[in-house]
């Protein structure tokens, strides 16, 4: 037994594919699977369609060009295409930047306080233009093992935590 179709079914998915019908209809209409509906079809010579929906070139009838039922795009503020839309609110941002607000804050007092119309990501841009490349400032970073508590001891602290350390002492060794 081969792995032949019998003539009537390769010439109905011949005449399918001819008139447009996708891979999958025609595999509904003759359960036959789409990768051999796909390899009769290439081997006559008739174009299957890829994988997703076919784009349409054209626009349909009903959606001509001519006729829209949406408003004009807005007006963008006339500014260069390279010019920031930061470079008006330059003051603002400086003073910002110098009490420590960072990119996300000052984006947020923009929009609130001054009706700032660009995105969240053109004012990180400009700060981080305005920063250069200078280096961030120095953190400390405190490291200890495992369970074992950190505690920022002060001069006032001190007295304390040694009483404690005594007190605890006092009461292990009582036990």
């Amino acid at each position: 037994m081969s792995n032949v179709l019998d003539d009537n079914k390769q010439q109905q998915i011949l005449a399918l594919g001819r008139i447009g019908g996708s891979l999958r209809r025609i595999e509904q209409a003759l359960a036959v699977r789409r990768e051999t509906i796909s390899s009769y079809l290439k081997a006559a010579g008739i174009a299957v369609g890829g994988r997703g929906r076919r784009s349409e070139s054209k626009a349909k009838p009903a959606i001509a060009a001519e006729v829209s039922t949406y408003p004009a795009a807005p007006i963008q503020p006339g500014r260069a295409p390279s010019a920031s839309a930061c470079e008006p609110y330059r003051e603002i941002i400086v003073e910002a930047l110098a009490r420590g607000r960072n990119a996300v804050a000052i984006w947020q007092d923009l929009v609130d306080d001054h009706g700032f119309p660009a995105r969240h990501a053109s004012v990180r841009r400009f700060v981080v233009a305005l920063r250069g490349s200078a280096p961030r400032d120095a953190r400390v970073v405190i490291t200890t093992a495992p369970g074992e508590e950190a505690k920022w001891i002060t001069a006032t602290d001190r007295w304390s935590a040694t009483a404690a350390r005594a007190s605890i002492g006092a009461r292990a060794s009582s036990c």
